[in-house]
């Protein structure tokens, strides 16, 4: 049986960036779209706050919107923390779990994350699991080692039926369904490759992104 071609899911992570206004980028993006169907999929992952609004604005396009992240518990007293349930509410299809700086900033472990990931398939979100080494782990050649690890305790049991994944300069995730293979990481070179055949439907995607990088 010939293997099933692989399909990259490009998702604008706009962390703690966007109001409002912003609309008019996520216009950008769904009117750009249409060129990239079938060959991946686009996503974006604006502030919670955004996230009622953009998913009524991407619907029915080919733009899906999902969380940047969630709390493992369904609801309770967590002041300041969304559940997997409140996302998927608001019109999410899909979060974030385990980003490098949620890792970083607020000491997330891996268990953690395999617990968020959990949490996303009870409310029916696909999880983007995200793994990656520090800078100090690349130089010291430890990165396969911190990824490998990485994935064998944040992902679920049984994750990754038709697993799709993605990587990046500095972390890589991989998309998550229900099912039971690993996944696989996508090379740097091949994701590259997509986003310079696609910059002009991307760049609105990504602009937030960059930009907090730039000043952090």
């Amino acid at each position: 049986m010939a293997p099933r071609s692989r399909r990259p899911l490009i998702a604008g992570n706009w962390k703690m960036n966007g109001l409002g206004s912003s609309r008019a980028e996520l216009e950008q993006v769904i009117a750009g779209a249409p060129a990239l169907v079938g060959a991946m999929d686009l996503m974006i992952c604006p502030p919670a706050t955004l996230i009622a609004a953009f998913a009524a604005l991407a619907r029915g396009s080919a733009v899906a919107i999902g969380g940047q992240d969630c709390h493992a518990e369904p609801a309770g007293a967590f002041t300041g923390d969304i559940s997997a349930e409140m996302l998927r509410d608001a019109g999410a299809s899909a979060v974030i779990v385990g980003h490098s700086e949620r890792r970083m900033y607020h000491r997330e472990t891996d268990a953690d994350v395999c617990a968020k990931a959990l949490a996303a398939r009870r409310a029916g979100l696909l999880a983007i699991v995200c793994v990656g080494e520090t800078k100090d782990e690349r130089a010291g050649g430890a990165t396969l080692g911190v990824v490998a690890r990485q994935l064998a305790a944040s992902l679920p049991a049984g994750a990754g039926r038709r697993p799709r994944t993605l990587s990046s300069p500095t972390s890589r995730s991989g998309r998550l369904e229900a099912g039971s293979r690993r996944p696989r990481l996508m090379s740097l070179r091949s994701t590259t490759q997509f986003a310079r055949r696609s910059s002009r439907v991307l760049e609105p995607m990504v602009r937030r992104s960059a930009s907090s990088m730039a000043v952090r």
